[in-house]
């Protein structure tokens, strides 16, 4: 069935919107550069803060920043054969796994060297519950999803938890970096903080940013004429598939 007028219309914004959340993205990550290079002293991999500094960032790019775009591949290339598309999404967030395991053992092996407690924070509880999470969808989406061997009825079962989980994950991983950013605030500046400091100022920003990529990314995925819709071919393949797979004629309703 041919788009209306209107729904052609309203898809001509979506450009905009995904613009808007790649400069809002890539906004935060570079605040959050600045914020460790400049006001917290560099990078290092030497056991000190400079170590330290390499969770922050990594957290930022990985389970924020290129999260977000990797759920945002579906909207995106609306019109990419899907099989593509779903290498594309899997690619993401592998890249995103493979950044956020750096940044966490930075900070493992930062508060080993310094003989900080771990696991004792809201902060690090929620950054471990997400992180697990994380794991567990990509696994999950892997096997329903990209190999074959779940039937439909078993991957149409476990897409509608596939999405929810993965923008509860979105949300509860921003929320875990506004809890980082505070808490690294209230160590580091705790003192000067109510005094509008530069560096807390800068950190509020941060803060900010990271909720407005939040919010629209969500907006662009709940955006009913923005979702992906099967194309004729892709349709017929899933008959075909059901049909081989589950037993069922042609003609089943």
């Amino acid at each position: 069935m041919a788009d209306s007028p209107i729904d052609k219309h309203r898809a001509a914004h979506l450009p905009w919107f995904v613009a808007v959340a790649q400069i809002l993205g890539l906004t935060s990550v570079v605040i959050t550069g600045v914020w460790m290079g400049h006001y917290r002293g560099g990078y290092g991999w030497d056991g000190t803060s400079l170590q330290f500094n390499v969770h922050p960032l990594c957290m930022v790019i990985g389970m924020v920043f290129l999260y977000g775009d990797a759920i945002l591949v579906y909207r995106v290339f609306r019109n990419e054969p899907k099989r593509i598309t779903k290498i594309l999404h899997g690619a993401i967030h592998l890249i995103s796994l493979i950044i956020s395991i750096v940044g966490l053992i930075a900070v493992f092996q930062f508060h080993a060297k310094s003989k900080i407690p771990d696991m004792y924070s809201l902060h690090s509880w929620c950054g471990m519950l997400t992180f697990i999470i994380f794991i567990v969808q990509w696994v999950m989406g892997l096997t329903f999803f990209l190999f074959p061997g779940a039937s439909v009825s078993l991957r149409s079962w476990y897409l509608s938890l596939h999405v929810f989980f993965g923008l509860a994950l979105f949300a509860l991983a921003i929320g875990t970096c506004l809890l980082g950013i505070k808490e690294k605030l209230l160590f580091s500046i705790m003192s000067t903080y109510s005094k509008f400091e530069p560096e807390g100022i800068l950190a509020n920003v941060l803060g900010l940013l990271l909720v407005a990529f939040g919010v629209v990314v969500g907006y662009i995925l709940t955006r009913e004429e923005w979702k992906r819709q099967p194309n004729p071919e892709e349709q017929a393949l899933s008959m075909n598939f059901k049909n081989l797979t589950e037993g069922e004629s042609p003609d089943s309703p």
